[in-house]
């Protein structure tokens, strides 16, 4: 880590959470301190549902990755017209926000509410500002050898740390190259509808690829001034893809270049049914730098070890920059692969941080390192029974 300026840092953590006919939950409601949070019981006992929760608090589809639907509990709902909800007391640097998400449901269907302090928030990237987090969880003990898919999400996560409007950008690539994709298909192939939705295209996809650039820039730093920091191993991060390329080569002519590549490959595209240029297709490389093996060479265990290091050098470089709020993190079955000389550094390096983490796992005795520096609950039938110290 770099040198201590611990005085730049600020506490960002939730101290009340409700849930409402969420998941397992059909009412839940508990406060804690702004320390560490350890949630310990038996599988199936709820215990990542209380992260998922506090997932949708930021912007995107939570740490599960799933449908607005699939949050509503199955069974007898304590609110009809509640779908699901999730509401949480947020506190920076002493002060109070009251934010919360939910799915309800009206006469015109479904909808997402969003919710500041009272009023309705524009969308949940609106919470984004208010609120950073990142999440491990045990699917992506996997990352680094399957699709590059989840590489991709895995760093726009990071990325919203250090832009928080990068959610929105990437909303709105999508959007128009769904858009343009439907036009190809089915038509009109109207050139200057497909000019227009490709200009789109080569505004946000260049300033997407921007931001992620920018983030492993960071995290690279961080990583570097990291070292063997904690016993978990440093990394070296890189996008690879053309357009990355491209825009590492000709900087201010990419948006241009772009939307000539997009125009060229009109007839490809149609024909393949996909868009194959772009940061979309783009994938992130990591690669252990201790053993100079890329990560997907590597054990588990050095690859959940990657993953880790990854997350508190984002965590260590956000309490640097900016307004030095360490971002929420939600480790779900975090201990799992871990030795017990990793599990303490691990331990070290969150409270050294400042951060509020929410931890999972089935044995409470692997968290006895945290026992005065963490609110310990068990979690059974999902329900919340405070451990004391």
């Amino acid at each position: 880590m770099r040198g201590d300026s611990r005085a730049t840092k600020h506490a960002l953590a939730v101290t009340h959470l409700s849930l409402t006919n969420f998941r397992s939950y059909a009412a839940c409601e508990f406060a804690v301190s702004g320390r560490p949070v350890v949630l310990t019981g038996a599988n199936g006992a709820g215990k990542t549902n209380i992260l998922d929760a506090l997932s949708m608090l930021a912007p995107g589809k939570g740490l599960r990755g799933a449908t607005l639907a699939e949050h509503t509990r199955k069974g007898p709902a304590s609110d009809a017209a509640t779908l699901w909800a999730v509401a949480a007391t947020v506190t920076r640097s002493g002060e109070s926000y009251e934010i919360g998400t939910g799915l309800s449901a009206g006469t015109s269907g479904t909808t997402r509410q969003v919710r500041l302090n009272g009023a309705p928030a524009e969308s949940s990237a609106e919470l984004g500002e208010l609120v950073r987090m990142a999440w491990l969880t045990p699917a992506m003990d996997r990352l680094f050898i399957e699709s590059a898919s989840g590489r991709r999400r895995f760093l726009d996560r990071l990325t919203l740390g250090f832009t928080p409007g990068h959610g929105r950008c990437a909303l709105r690539y999508e959007q128009a190259m769904r858009e343009r994709a439907r036009l190809l298909k089915y038509g009109p192939r109207e050139p200057s509808w497909l000019d227009g939705l490709e200009a789109q295209m080569a505004e946000h996809g260049v300033a997407l690829a921007a931001a992620r650039a920018a983030a492993v820039a960071r995290l690279n730093a961080s990583l570097q001034a990291r070292r063997e920091a904690g016993a978990f191993p440093a990394a070296d991060l890189a996008m690879q893809g053309e357009a990355d390329d491209m825009i590492r080569e000709n900087g201010e002519q990419s948006a241009s270049l772009f939307r000539e590549r997009l125009a060229a490959s009109r007839i490809r595209d149609a024909e393949s049914g996909r868009t194959n240029f772009g940061p979309h297709v783009s994938d992130l490389a990591v690669r252990h730098t201790g053993k100079g093996a890329e990560a997907h060479d590597c054990s588990t265990g050095e690859q959940k070890a990657l993953l880790i290091s990854i997350v508190l050098a984002q965590a260590a470089e956000l309490s640097h920059i900016g307004d030095g709020f360490t971002p929420i993190l939600l480790l779900d079955e975090i201990v799992a692969h871990l030795d017990a000389k990793r599990r303490a550094a691990l331990f070290d390096e969150i409270t050294a941080l400042g951060a509020q983490a929410w931890m999972t796992g089935t044995d409470a005795q692997m968290f006895s390192p945290l026992k005065t520096r963490a609110d310990h609950f068990d979690v059974a039938a999902s329900r919340l029974n405070p451990i004391s110290e």
